[in-house]
């Protein structure tokens, strides 16, 4: 019998990874833009499950994908794009598989990055992004990356302040440098606004970022707000930051070691150009999956060819899918997906698993959206891939409707 509500359904049944357990007999049932199963096959006891799909050998379902750290992509700038070429490129990232996404900005002038803002939050009232992240403009000028650092200054708080309220509430994360003047009390105005500190493009040294780190800890575990406290990130870890050398060893090794004990979140851009897979690998075994988060680090030449491409006011040159500063020839953002990233930490020796939780539940958590986004649990949004053996895209489900793929009409 076909009830009202079995109609609104859609289920898939075969291999289903939730993010947190893998079933080779699952099932996930989808009602409107909720999950309402997602588990055993023999768990479910809720009914007609609706229209249901089985999984051809091979395939498997995986949450929606979420990235933290993004510039932009096909095509589009967050910092300097048009809002109609925004609006498609957070499209496209949505066919692909990103199903949650931060827009992040680069550093820029006070007047550029308040001008930059307003329509990031507009688009995230529409739930079209998940939100704000600042790279800046608070960074150390020796390890600019591929930022400017005429645009970077030392932590001036009302500038940040005005940096938060013209987010509107929207503004998730900051980087920035600890070892510069009036960090701290930064930090402090950042986790009072309910903004998420993190470390990066740093030159501090070991001691620095240990205390910073737990002191970040500590704000954020007296944090108001209620709900479970979060931990402070470090933004791609290794990218932007002294390397370890034996007797001098950077920010690195407090990093790894604050994650293995669950006190911060270390971003990892594992696209196999700003990390060598072994690096990946080893940071994993180190850290463990519960404290990395997988990002892309993306910039507007992700999902298109080789060519010249602008990182805000910068322009950069795409080669063999590498993306370099024309001006001095610095890494300047990566061009691969969250669903490539992905596939490239797998390949480096990373179970699947550990690394899907690294690319949805990890970086959920990080945004504070654990139960909506970055799992497929009762109750969360209806987020999620249809990938085969080789985690080659199938089809994409996005708060219930497919929006890609031609497995189902």
């Amino acid at each position: 019998m076909v009830t009202e509500d079995s109609a609104r359904r859609t289920a898939l049944s075969g291999r289903v990874h939730t993010g947190y357990a893998e079933h080779q007999d699952g099932l996930v049932v989808v009602e409107g833009d909720r999950v309402v199963h997602a588990g055993p096959r023999s768990g479910y006891s809720g009914g007609d499950p609706g229209r249901h799909h089985v999984l051809a050998p091979g395939q498997m379902v995986l949450p929606g994908l979420v990235d933290v750290h993004c510039h932009g992509g096909f095509g589009a700038d967050f910092s300097s794009s048009e809002e109609e070429a925004i609006r498609a490129t957070l499209d496209a990232f949505h066919r692909q598989g990103t199903t949650t996404l931060v827009a992040s900005l680069v550093t820029a002038s006070r007047e550029d990055l308040l001008a930059a803002e307003p329509l990031l939050a507009e688009l995230t009232g529409e739930g079209l992004v998940a939100g704000i992240h600042l790279e800046g403009p608070f960074l150390s000028t020796a390890r600019c990356g591929a930022q400017d650092p005429a645009q970077m200054r030392e932590p001036d708080l009302e500038l940040a302040a005005d940096l938060v309220a013209a987010a509107a509430g929207t503004l998730r994360t900051m980087t920035f440098a600890p070892e510069l003047p009036r960090s701290r009390e930064l930090a402090e105005l950042l986790v009072a606004h309910g903004v998420l500190p993190s470390l990066g493009h740093t030159d501090a040294d070991t001691g620095t970022v240990d205390t910073a780190l737990r002191h970040l800890q500590a704000l954020l575990v007296d944090a108001p707000g209620g709900g479970a406290p979060r931990s402070p990130t470090v933004t791609h870890l290794f990218n932007a930051m002294p390397g370890i050398h034996h007797r001098s060893p950077g920010p690195v090794p407090a990093c790894l070691r604050a994650a293995a004990q669950g006190r911060a979140v270390v971003e990892l851009i594992a696209d196999g150009t700003h990390l060598d897979p072994c690096i990946v690998l080893w940071a994993f075994e180190l850290a463990g999956a519960d404290s990395i988060a997988l990002v892309t680090d993306g910039m507007a030449a992700t999902g298109l060819t080789d060519g010249i491409y602008t990182l805000g006011a910068a322009e950069v040159r795409v080669r063999d899918g590498v993306a370099s500063l024309v001006s001095n020839g610095s890494i300047a953002g990566g061009t691969a997906t969250m669903l490539e990233v992905l596939r490239r930490t797998v390949a480096a020796g990373v179970p699947l698993g550990d690394a899907l939780r690294s690319a949805t539940v990890v970086p959920a958590r990080v945004l504070g959206l654990t139960g909506e986004a970055g799992g497929l649990t009762v109750g969360a949004l209806a987020d999620l891939l249809v990938v085969g053996e080789d985690l080659r895209l199938g089809a994409v489900m996005r708060r219930g409707r497919w929006i890609s793929g031609d497995l189902f009409p």
